[in-house]
């Protein structure tokens, strides 16, 4: 029996209802089990967040708190493919790998972009963190032997990635965003040393308590009402793009990830993108730079599937809303399944947000 087979109706119906949405107030779990409750879902605060905690301890989540838009806070990151021949490619991955600015790094289905791997940096010291990224890059091709493709997000048009189960709430569409003060985005684009402190310490969760926020209010020495306001302005601001259960989707069976990429005509990308964005299971999309004559893709969905079979069908009907904008030939798109995991450290925030603090 799976992971997700084991979770009853009651933690499927969280894990479905609050991957977003949970509400910033002092108390949270109370209007938080109050909303379950109105869709049939009868729990108490208190049990409610004894079940949360229970499935982060159980591995079903990966955390509970707020997700922290890295390039939101400072620094940048950036997408880059490159060929790693089969002879030398533990040798290739060992080698890119030890470089800290490479968050993550996987092995995919390609007959010469097979390893592909995210850059992220922090700008600061004289060095613009684009300068940062081409540096990284070049020492890498130096060390490597072998061209690197840096593909930086063009235009963003979804990241979203629900993982949904079957049971209770199937839509996901539980949000009490709105409770709490009424805040106003700031117009600053940089921190204040208390804003990076509060980043830096929300960002690997919040505590699994009765008041999460006033526990990271006294662990960073700030007033519990200047916590609730400033995590609510950064939803506004979009510094944060969402608060609730962030779900270990592997656990949850969704073990199938496809990257389909597509060579879409530049005139109708403003149509195509929030047509491929809509669609609830397509969990990143954007576009991003060709590369002709290597690689002529500019436009990329990502999808998960709980099976090979479930997977194919999503990539379809992506392809299907495609060709309702533009006539798509078989040789406008591919799909990468990945192969391996080959680092998977996660971005360094503390950097990013230090060096885009000021006073």
């Amino acid at each position: 029996m799976t992971t997700a087979e084991r979770l009853d109706r009651v933690d499927r119906a969280i894990v479905n209802a609050y991957q977003g949405g949970f509400p910033v107030v002092e108390r949270p779990f109370e209007p938080a089990a109050a909303a379950l409750r109105d869709r049939g879902i009868e729990l108490s605060a208190d049990d409610l967040l004894a079940r949360i905690r229970r499935l982060d301890e159980g591995g079903v989540l990966t955390r509970f708190g707020a997700l922290v838009d890295a390039e939101a806070i400072g620094g940048t990151a950036t997408l880059v493919a490159m060929h790693a021949p089969e002879e030398r490619f533990d040798e290739v991955a060992d080698l890119v790998n030890a470089h800290r600015e490479v968050a993550h790094n996987y092995e995919r289905e390609h007959p010469h972009l097979n390893m592909w791997f995210v850059v992220s940096v922090a700008g600061g010291d004289g060095e613009t963190a684009s300068d940062r990224v081409e540096a990284v890059l070049a020492d890498i091709e130096a060390e490597t032997g072998q061209p690197t493709y840096d593909m930086p997000k063009l235009r963003e048009f979804r990241v979203e990635a629900k993982f949904l189960l079957d049971g209770p709430i199937p839509e996901g569409d539980v949000d009490l965003s709105h409770l709490g003060p009424a805040v106003e985005p700031s117009g600053r684009t940089t921190l204040t040393p208390a804003e990076r402190d509060l980043v830096l310490e929300i960002q690997g969760g919040l505590p699994l308590t009765a008041t999460p926020y006033a526990d990271v209010a006294d662990a960073i020495g700030r007033d519990p009402e200047w916590v609730v306001r400033t995590i609510k302005r950064f939803d506004a601001e979009g510094k944060i793009r969402r608060v609730g259960v962030v779900p270990n989707h592997y656990a949850l069976g969704y073990t199938e990830n496809g990257m389909t990429v597509w060579n879409v005509p530049d005139g109708v990308v403003e149509t195509v993108g929030p047509a491929v964005a809509s669609l609830d299971f397509v969990t990143h999309c954007y576009q991003r730079p060709r590369h002709e004559p290597v690689w002529p893709y500019n436009f990329f969905a990502m999808t998960h599937g709980r099976s090979e079979e479930e997977s194919r069908e999503r990539i379809e009907r992506v392809h299907e809303v495609m060709s309702e904008h533009w006539d798509v030939g078989e040789d406008d798109w591919d799909t990468l399944f990945s192969t391996r995991i080959l680092k998977k450290t996660g971005i360094r925030m503390a950097e990013r947000a230090e060096a885009n603090t000021r006073p």
